[in-house]
């Protein structure tokens, strides 16, 4: 492995630190974009048992607001339920972007090492063949060999950041497509709180 990297040249190590960084946002992002800890299925049925028991103080706010993604969403509306249907529908969109935010961290570096790495793999094919010219002009073609150093830069590199490069990319866009799930099940969930909420005081 060390031998294929030093025949690769210096422009194996930015795509090598390119793909160590890339798999610490993969497992970083499975592990916190789980659905359980994003959306915990019992959460809106525990908010409504507590609205109806009249226990959402204060310190039970802002434990759900810590609790998860969609507790913080929900904590927002609930702080200000007395202030009306759209109030609370306001408070639930803020709260909704900076939570947004949260969910798509890293996720911009992750896109930024899928576009580079092929471009460092051009990069070092373009070396490469410099190398390989440069090795024509000074021996002539007749020793293969002497062609070795260069073609062998050109397609290691080339390999190299495309092996990096495409799974970044599968990556960032399944993330990219859990965080928008994710977002318009959130969305729903709080939506059908307030419904549930406002419904509630009319019938009282």
């Amino acid at each position: 492995m060390f031998e294929i990297i030093k025949s690769g040249g210096w422009l194996m190590w930015p795509i090598i630190i390119c793909s160590v960084v890339a798999m610490a946002i993969i497992i970083e992002r499975f592990w916190s974009l789980q659905k359980k800890k994003i959306l915990p299925p019992e959460l809106v049925p525990q908010v409504w048992s507590l609205f109806r028991e009249n226990k959402l103080d204060e310190p039970v706010l802002r434990r759900l607001k810590v609790s998860s993604p969609l507790g913080c969403i929900l904590a927002a509306g609930l702080a200000n339920h007395k202030h009306g249907r759209e109030v609370m529908k306001e408070c639930i969109e803020e709260s909704g972007r900076a939570v947004v935010h949260d969910l798509e961290r890293f996720l911009n570096t992750l896109g930024t090492i899928a576009m580079i790495t092929p471009l460092l793999g051009l990069l070092g094919t373009v070396f490469g063949m410099i190398e390989v010219f440069n090795a024509l002009v000074k021996h002539g073609s007749g020793d293969p060999s002497v062609l070795a150093g260069g073609i062998s830069v050109a397609l290691i590199t080339t390999a190299a950041g495309l092996t990096v490069g495409i799974p970044s990319l599968m990556f960032h866009r399944y993330f990219e497509g859990l965080v928008d799930e994710y977002v318009v099940n959130m969305e729903a969930e709080a939506l059908k709180l307030i419904d549930i909420l406002h419904g509630h005081r009319e019938e009282s």
